[in-house]
């Protein structure tokens, strides 16, 4: 293996304008959801009322698992956002939202207005897909392997 071929397969993308397509809006929502978490921005509780909320239903110590998800959120939507390390950043919230879907809305089923899993099952989906074709056109990753 050539040296650094690692880093080329790492940022390497084959989404074209479809994966940005997906990307920019997953990306904003996620990055929202983790100020939400993190900061209290829009309407959310801070990492102190995430963490007392997760530490009640059983993800704990709660501070940590809060602060887990909510930087896996923030950070990675700003990565998708910006199209950088988004494989990694893809796989690290497909994960976040197998977590989400089944410590908190798997119970309630799929619907949403019952707060079901379906809004974490269409967000796993959209981080899995751009975890297989990568960040797509216009990112950091693409002018990266250049």
């Amino acid at each position: 293996m050539k040296k650094h071929a690692w880093l080329r397969k790492l940022f390497t993308t084959d989404g074209g304008w479809g994966a940005l397509v997906l990307r920019v809006p997953v990306g904003i929502i996620f990055a929202a959801h983790g100020a939400q978490k993190l900061f209290g921005w829009f309407g959310g509780h801070g990492l102190e009322g995430t963490a007392g909320w997760m530490e009640s239903i059983g993800l704990a110590p709660g501070l940590l698992m809060a602060f887990l998800a909510g930087a896996a959120e923030f950070f990675g939507g700003l990565f998708l956002i910006l199209g950088v390390l988004t494989r990694p950043s893809a796989v690290v919230l497909a994960f976040t939202m197998i977590v989400a879907i089944f410590a908190v809305h798997f119970e309630h089923g799929l619907f949403l207005a019952n707060n079901g899993y379906e809004f974490g099952l269409a967000l796993l989906a959209a981080s899995v897909s751009l975890a297989f074709t990568g960040a797509g056109k216009l990112s950091a990753d693409g002018a990266l392997t250049k």
